[in-house]
């Protein structure tokens, strides 16, 4: 779903490396069309996250990070330790809403935030 430069990428299941490259596809094309901003990925419903989901993120991290922003939501206390031992929680915004992830990507679509700030918020 696109919001306003935002796209929030709702996942159902575990992410895995079977998940992460259909993902990564769809994330890189539909930023590529739409212009987008920001990426939220609400991972209320995941449970286990392997590298294959870390590499997912760093990578769009990595695209987007110039011009915009990475933001995660609701992470089970699993998917939250995976995030903090690799590294991920010093470089993406963590929110424990999805409303709150999209109303902050909106309020500060026009800011670059990759490193300081306002990354490592947990709301």
């Amino acid at each position: 779903m696109a919001m306003r430069g935002s796209l929030v990428i709702g996942l159902n299941t575990d992410l895995d490396h079977h998940l992460a490259d259909e993902i990564r596809e769809v994330i890189d094309e539909v930023v590529e069309e739409r212009g987008i901003r920001s990426i939220i990925f609400d991972f209320s419903k995941v449970t286990f996250m392997d590298s294959s989901g870390i590499g997912l993120i760093m990578g769009r991290y990595k695209k987007m990070h110039r011009t915009g922003r990475i933001a995660i939501v609701s992470p089970c206390r699993n998917v939250e330790r995976i995030l903090q031992i690799s590294g991920l929680y010093k470089i993406v915004t963590v929110f424990g809403e999805l409303g709150e992830a999209i109303e902050s990507c909106e309020v500060h679509d026009d800011q670059i935030c990759a490193g300081g700030g306002r990354n490592n918020a947990k709301y």
